[in-house]
C-alpha cells in the first residue's frame, strides 16, 4: 500500500518514532496524518513543525480508554476523516524492577497501554476497513515480545501479548480473503529516550530515523513481520535450536540479560 493520498492514524504520534513517522508520511505525500497522543503540548509542537508539509489532525486521547477511543472516532467520522492506515505506536515501560517488586499500578498500566490499547483502537477502525476491503494496521511491538529479558517481565508480557494478537488478527483476515493487511514490528532498543540507560554489548541501539523509515517501508510493501536489526534474527535462531539452559548461557555471554541493569528511562 502506497502512502501517497492515504490518511494515517498514528497513536503516540507526538513523540519518538511516532513523531518521525508523522513527518515522513507527510513527506511521502499522505493526504493527512492524524495524531493521537495524551500530551497536548507535544502535539502542538508537531503541528507547528510539520503543518507546512501537509494536513495534520491532532486529538488528545487516552488509548487505554475504550470510551475515549469511540468518542474520538465518532468525532473524526463527523469531520469526514476515514483512516486508511492505523499505526499503533503508543507504548510505555515502567522501570527495571524485578517482578517481585512490580506495583499493581505499573502492571495494569503497562498491560493497558502496550497490549489492550492496540486492540481497542484496531477494533474501532477495523470494521470500516473490512467493509471497504482495504486498509492496513501496523502494530509496533518489541524484540522483547519474542526473547524474554530480566528486569522487564511485565513489559515483555505486554509485547508477547501484542504480537500474538496481531498475528492472530492477520491470519483471520487472510483466511477471510480480506485485503486488509497487518504488519507486526519487533524492534530492538531504540534511542528515543524511552530506554535511556540501557547498555547493549552485542546489538547496536537503533537510530529512531532508521526504524521509522523501515516501518513505513514495511507497510508499503505489505510486510507481515519486521524484526530489526539483522543480528536479532541470529539470536532468535540460537533460541530455537539451543536447549533453554544453553541459550541462557549464550544470552548472558552476549550481554542480552544485563541490558536493563542501568536503565533509567525517559526523564519526566
Amino acid at each position: 500500500m502506497k502512502l501517497q493520498n492515504k490518511i494515517l492514524l498514528i497513536t503516540g504520534g507526538a513523540s519518538g518514532i511516532g513523531r518521525l513517522m508523522c513527518r515522513m508520511a507527510l513527506e511521502k505525500g499522505a493526504r493527512a496524518v492524524v495524531v493521537w497522543d495524551v500530551n497536548q503540548s507535544n502535539m502542538d509542537a508537531v503541528v507547528e513543525e510539520f503543518s507546512s508539509l501537509g494536513k495534520l489532525y491532532t486529538f488528545q486521547v487516552d488509548v487505554t480508554s475504550a470510551e475515549q477511543i469511540a468518542a474520538t472516532h465518532a468525532q473524526m467520522q463527523q469531520e469526514g476523516i476515514e483512516v486508511d492506515v492505523l499505526i499503533n505506536c503508543a507504548g510505555i515501560v515502567r522501570g527495571n524492577a524485578t517482578f517481585d517488586k512490580q506495583s499493581l499500578k505499573d502492571i495494569d498500566l503497562t498491560m493497558a497501554v502496550n497490549a489492550l490499547a492496540p486492540m481497542y483502537v484496531a477494533r474501532e477502525f477495523l470494521p470500516a476497513m473490512i467493509a471497504r476491503n482495504e486498509g492496513h494496521i501496523c502494530n509496533i511491538a518489541s524484540a522483547a515480545g519474542l526473547i524474554a529479558n530480566p528486569r522487564m517481565s511485565v513489559y515483555a508480557a505486554s509485547k508477547w501479548a501484542a504480537i500474538g494478537w496481531s498475528e492472530s488478527m492477520r491470519i483471520e483476515l487472510q483466511e477471510s480473503k480480506s485485503r486488509v493487511r497487518v504488519t507486526t514490528v519487533m524492534p530492538y532498543y531504540i534511542s528515543t529516550g524511552m530506554f535511556e540507560g540501557v547498555q547493549s554489548r552485542f546489538l547496536p541501539i537503533l537510530k529512531p530515523e532508521k526504524v521509522a523509515r523501515k516501518v513505513l517501508r514495511a507497510i508499503e510493501r505489505n510486510k507481515i513481520m519486521l524484526g530489526t536489526p539483522l543480528g536479532y534474527h541470529f539470536i532468535r535462531i540460537c533460541q530455537a535450536i539451543l536447549p533453554l539452559r544453553w541459550f541462557d548461557v549464550f544470552a548472558k555471554m552476549l550481554g542480552v540479560y544485563s541490558t536493563m541493569d542501568n536503565f533509567t528511562g525517559r526523564k519526566a
